[in-house]
């Protein structure tokens, strides 16, 4: 018999912390999904987080990875979950170069950064570091996975290191120049907002009050049972882990996925509040009323 339910999409990007945390909503190895949903079934989707950010404002997916720093420019159409997200606490981004270098040297023109997206978060919080103004530093946008081999084969200066690459970038011989969450901490004493999970608001009108707040609790039963299973978990996140071992790819989970990604609380939905904020004052993007976070229906 085919299974009535209707199937939601939900993209992640394709490095380790979000890998471990949505395995459970689907089948694996002929196995049925170690987290049911008798309303939903889920479809997961791989992409470049600058991929789903360019996506998100034709609603390509019905839940959604992608930059806080996206996320004023789909406001309308996307809500948050409570759970899901990537916080720096004390720790983030990182911006390197090949040799070392202050901080005031990447504003200098002859320098040019190697960005992974114009509106990732990192980028954005660059932005606020080094300023907002156009032409404040230059920079080259590029896939992320290339940005260390671009700064350490000398065709950039410096670059923005986002996922894996902010654990393995001394091994390439490259030199920190600053870390924005540890920037961050330093200057607002808040956690940086990174990556955050989005749902359509129109699930609602298609399936019923009350959907965004059901489909938040599957998710974050989702994240329990990762949690929970962090062996098996690991193992799956090694899937997405480009040149890194067990040992490397559980740390780097350790950093994105904790209880700020069970439940923003308090102190995350502030922080998302306060860098929004901060985005639109620079006039880096729209003021967002809310926003809007989306808690599990009990």
């Amino acid at each position: 018999m085919s299974d009535p339910r209707p199937i939601l999409s939900l993209a992640h990007s394709p490095d380790p912390d979000d890998a471990f945390m949505w395995w459970p909503l689907v089948g694996r190895g002929g196995e049925p999904p170690a987290v049911h949903d008798p309303r939903f079934r889920y479809e997961l989707h791989a992409e470049d987080i600058s991929v789903l950010n360019e996506r998100s404002p034709e609603e390509a997916f019905d839940i959604t990875a992608m930059s806080c720093g996206q996320y004023p420019f789909v406001a309308d159409r996307y809500a948050l979950t409570a759970c899901g997200a990537s916080m720096g606490d004390g720790y983030g981004p990182k911006l390197v170069a090949s040799r070392p270098m202050e901080l005031a040297e990447l504003r200098d023109p002859s320098v040019v950064i190697a960005v992974p997206g114009e509106h990732t978060s990192a980028m954005m919080t660059t932005r606020l570091l080094l300023g907002p103004e156009p032409g404040a530093f230059r920079h080259e946008v590029m896939p992320f996975e290339t940005i260390i081999d671009a700064v350490r084969e000398g065709r950039c200066d410096a670059g923005l290191l986002i996922h894996e690459a902010q654990l393995t970038f001394e091994d390439a011989g490259l030199h920190l120049v600053a870390d924005l969450g540890r920037w961050w901490r330093g200057t607002r004493g808040e956690l940086l907002p990174l990556g955050v999970n989005a749902i359509r608001r129109d699930l609602e009108r298609a399936h019923g009050p009350g959907t965004l707040e059901h489909v938040t609790r599957t998710l974050a039963r989702s994240l329990e049972h990762a949690m929970g299973h962090r062996e098996t978990s690991i193992a799956v996140a090694l899937e997405y882990a480009r040149d890194m071992g067990a040992e490397l790819a559980g740390a780097f989970v350790d950093l994105y996925v904790n209880r700020h990604t069970l439940a923003f609380g308090d102190a995350g939905e502030r922080a998302v509040r306060q860098w929004l904020g901060e985005l639109a004052d620079a006039g880096l993007a729209p003021s967002v009323a809310g926003p809007d976070f989306v808690h599990p229906a009990d």
